[in-house]
């Protein structure tokens, strides 16, 4: 068979595309394309037009710096990197005996200061004692004064009486002496009880001033007290400062401690992360605020769980943007100004996590907020 024969063959097997064929590929292709729009352009007119996308979002935590509270030496480091801990576990323990002698010192002064206040309490009860005795005196007295002022007028009317009856010659010269020697001596003890009295009121103003300074002492004894006490409860504290525990659950980070190191009030010594309060925090530019609020549903995205999508909700968003309050604020009223766009911090609470997911504060985020009517979001 010759080069002409084997072409005539191939072109009756492959006859020419027809005109109608071609253009049934281009409709079919048309349409198709069509169909992708359209889907494209239903999803953001429905849904891509709401959603809010960054990749400018991390994993975050409130991790807690540990820090002593005293002074000392490091008795024992009890726990190690990466160890999980529970709220309350002991992870350091300081050389308390210091602050134990400081302790029992404390309680010493404690015991000093209510035994004085104790006799102070007793010298108070002795001159509340007095104070009803020389009441008592005073009341004698008084009682006295009055019995010799009445022998006193008593006295007087007989030296009357003897009078006329001697002007009368009806008793004698001598009588009338010996009724005004009477009368002398009955003026002489109304004297004496009147002095006696005085005498009695003055020592019973003494007693007096005695018991209000016992009572001034008593007050001085019983705010003496208080302060042991609050020494006491200071020393106690610091006691009880030498053990460090973990104030939440989390993992032990930053471990810079090590036995026999001397430690000081404020240094930091490790950190604990709550692995399970991690939240997000994604930084949104301020284009993307206009219809962002709390509440709304998150979609996100961890680089180190793919193929995992995880959901949240919007907690809150920054009351200003991160260059407010950064270090260094940029001053836009000197030199050329060029526009920026400002990103805030949107923080993003996490729902339960799929069993056998962790996230760890740092791990980087895509985050898409769904901003579109409450009723719609939940329609999705």
């Amino acid at each position: 068979m010759n080069v002409a024969d084997s072409a005539s063959t191939e072109a009756v097997q492959n006859p020419p595309a027809t005109p109608n064929r071609r253009r049934i590929t281009l409709i079919s292709a048309g349409l198709a394309a069509l169909l992708v729009l359209a889907g494209y352009l239903s999803h953001w007119w429905l849904q891509g037009r709401f959603v809010q996308s960054t990749d400018d979002a991390y994993v975050q935590a409130d991790w807690i710096a540990l820090s002593p509270r005293v002074a000392g030496y490091v008795a024992k480091v009890l726990v190690a990197d990466d160890q999980p801990v529970k709220a309350g576990d002991i992870v350091v323990r300081l050389q308390p005996r210091d602050y134990q002698a400081h302790l029992e010192q404390a309680r010493a002064a404690v015991a000093q200061a209510e035994a004085a206040l104790a006799a102070g309490v007793a010298d108070q009860q002795v001159a509340q004692a007095h104070i009803r005795q020389q009441q008592a005196a005073i009341d004698q007295a008084q009682a006295a004064v009055r019995s010799a002022l009445a022998e006193h007028r008593r006295s007087q009317l007989d030296v009357r009486r003897y009078r006329d009856l001697v002007s009368d010659h009806a008793a004698s010269a001598q009588r009338l002496e010996r009724v005004h020697a009477a009368a002398a001596q009955a003026q002489a003890a109304w004297r004496g009880a009147e002095a006696a009295l005085r005498a009695r009121q003055a020592r019973a103003a003494m007693v007096e001033a005695q018991a209000e300074q016992a009572a001034a002492r008593r007050h001085q004894q019983q705010a003496a007290v208080r302060s042991a006490r609050a020494r006491q409860a200071l020393a106690e504290h610091d006691a009880e400062d030498t053990v460090l525990r973990a104030p939440v659950d989390g993992v032990v980070g930053q471990r810079r401690v090590r036995a026999g190191q001397y430690v000081v009030p404020g240094q930091p010594l490790l950190a604990v992360v709550p692995l399970q309060r991690t939240y997000v925090v994604a930084n949104y530019k301020e284009t993307q605020l206009h219809a962002m609020h709390p509440g709304q549903p998150v979609r996100i995205e961890v680089d180190s769980v793919p193929g995992t999508p995880l959901s949240g909700r919007v907690a809150s968003v920054s009351p200003a943007s991160g260059n407010v309050f950064a270090l260094l604020p940029s001053d836009n009223a000197t030199g050329n100004f060029t526009k920026i766009v400002q990103r805030f911090a949107v923080r993003i609470v996490l729902d339960p996590l799929p069993p056998g997911v962790t996230l760890r504060p740092g791990m980087s985020v895509l985050s898409q907020v769904d901003t579109r009517p409450e009723g719609a979001a939940h329609a999705r």
